[in-house]
C-alpha cells in the first residue's frame, strides 16, 4: 500500500522498519558508534527503516545522525508524521532519506517498507489492503453499536458500527444501505453525513474506511449471525464501551455535522 508524505530529504530505501511510539532525540537516544537505541525497547537503527512520531532536543542531534552515517551505522530512512529541524537537518547532511506527513500509526515493527523521499512517498509491502464501509445509525440521540464475536476475523470481541468489506465493482454508499440491512435488517437510503475515507490498521491488515451517518427512525433490529449482541448509546456510554479503532472520533465528528432542518 502506498502512501503520500512530503519529501524532507531525497534518496531511497527499502527495509525493516522500526518503529518508536514517542518523541526522539538522536542526542542520548542512539549510540553514533553502533546504533544502538537507548530508549524504549532498544534495538539497532542501523540499515532499518527509523519510524517515529517527531524528533525533539538538542540541534547537536543532527550530528549524532552524522556520526552514525561516519561509523556506518546511520537508518536506511526515516518516517516521521512531522518534521522538526533537527532531524530534518540530519537526514539532510547525512544523505538519509526521510519522509514526514506520514500516519506513523499505520506502521509496525518488522513492516518491509519502502521510503521514496524524491516523491516523499511510501510503500507497505507487508500489510494487505481492504475497503469497507462503516456507518452510523442514528435513532433519536443513540447509535447503533454491534458486539462482535470472539471468533471474528477483523477486530474480535468489541464493539462496532455496522460494517462491512465492499464488494468488486460496488460503491461505498452501497456497501453501507446492504451492511446495515444485513446485519440488522434495518432499510436505509441516503445518508445524511458523508466523511473522506479513514485508514485503520490491524495486524496485518489496513482498512480503508468509508464513513456514513443514516438517520433513521426505527429500533427494532434483527441481528444476523455476524454480531452477538446489539446496543443504542449514547455518546456518553460509547465512551466506555471497548471499540473498533477510531470508532469515537468519527462517531463525534460524524454527529457535529448533521444538519436539522
Amino acid at each position: 500500500m502506498r502512501l503520500s508524505g512530503r519529501s524532507i530529504s531525497t534518496g531511497k530505501a527499502r527495509g525493516m522498519v522500526l518503529r518508536l511510539n514517542e518523541p526522539f532525540s538522536f542526542l542520548g537516544g542512539v549510540d553514533g558508534s553502533t546504533g544502538e537505541l537507548r530508549v524504549e525497547e532498544g534495538g539497532n537503527v542501523s540499515d532499518r527503516i527509523l519510524v517515529f512520531p517527531r524528533g525533539k532536543g538538542s540541534t547537536v542531534g543532527s550530528f549524532t545522525m552524522y556520526d552514525l552515517k561516519v561509523h556506518g551505522k546511520q537508518p536506511a530512512a526515516v518516517i516521521n508524521a512531522s518534521a522538526e529541524t533537527i532531524v530534518a537537518t540530519g537526514a539532510v547532511i547525512s544523505s538519509i532519506p526521510m519522509v514526514d506527513r506520514i500516519d506513523v500509526d499505520l506502521l509496525r515493527t518488522g513492516d518491509d517498507v519502502s521510503v521514496n523521499g524524491d516523491e516523499g512517498s511510501i510503500e507497505i509491502h507487508s500489510a494487505r489492503y481492504v475497503e469497507c464501509a462503516s456507518s452510523v445509525v442514528y435513532v433519536n440521540g443513540k447509535i447503533l453499536m454491534l458486539r462482535r464475536p470472539e471468533t471474528a476475523s477483523s477486530f474480535p470481541g468489541v464493539w462496532s458500527l455496522a460494517a462491512g468489506k465492499m464488494k468488486k465493482n460496488e460503491t461505498a454508499e452501497k456497501a453501507a444501505v446492504r451492511e446495515i440491512y444485513e446485519e440488522t435488517g434495518l432499510k436505509v437510503s441516503s445518508p445524511s453525513v458523508t466523511l473522506d475515507p479513514i485508514l485503520v490498521r490491524e495486524n496485518d491488515m489496513i482498512w480503508k474506511v468509508h464513513p456514513f451517518l443514516f438517520v433513521h427512525d426505527s429500533v427494532n433490529v434483527k441481528l444476523n449471525r455476524e454480531n452477538l449482541e446489539y446496543k443504542w448509546a449514547s455518546v456518553g456510554e460509547l465512551e466506555k464501551m471497548r471499540t473498533v479503532t477510531s470508532t469515537i472520533p468519527v462517531v463525534k465528528d460524524m454527529l457535529s455535522r448533521i444538519k436539522y432542518p
